[in-house]
């Protein structure tokens, strides 16, 4: 008698719990910058961006989580892991990578231009 695999809900809600846990400690951790930026004004700036450092770690976690979160939703429909990881693993690190390189200019755009340069309703 054939049957079929158990669909992997653990993993599942485990990259569900992980992406969300790490985009909450990403999103207190760009607050915090962006106010000590805010605070210090022009004069202490610098647009090298070896500050934004301390936001690689919890962007690096909801990458992870949403990898694991993907992999094991196509594991459910497909039943094959190495197919799943193979999908979602290239698509999440080149995603990433555009959301990263993104973020980095729109930093440099609020460091060099403060608030008023990412007023998006003025382009309209």
């Amino acid at each position: 008698m054939y049957t079929l695999p158990q669909p992997p809900l653990v993993l599942l809600a485990m990259g569900f719990f992980i992406g969300v846990t790490c985009g909450l400690a990403f999103e207190a951790a760009l607050k915090i910058k962006v106010n000590y930026w805010s605070n210090q004004g022009k004069k202490g700036i610098k647009t090298n961006l070896s500050e934004i450092s301390v936001l690689k770690l919890p962007f690096m976690g909801i990458c992870l989580g949403i990898c694991v979160f993907l992999a094991a939703g196509l594991e459910i429909f497909t039943y094959n892991r190495l197919l799943s990881y193979g999908v979602s693993l290239p698509l999440t690190l080149f995603i990433g990578i555009l959301i990263w390189v993104q973020l980095k200019k729109l930093i440099v755009l609020l460091l060099e231009g403060g608030s008023e340069a990412l007023d998006l309703d003025s382009y309209f």
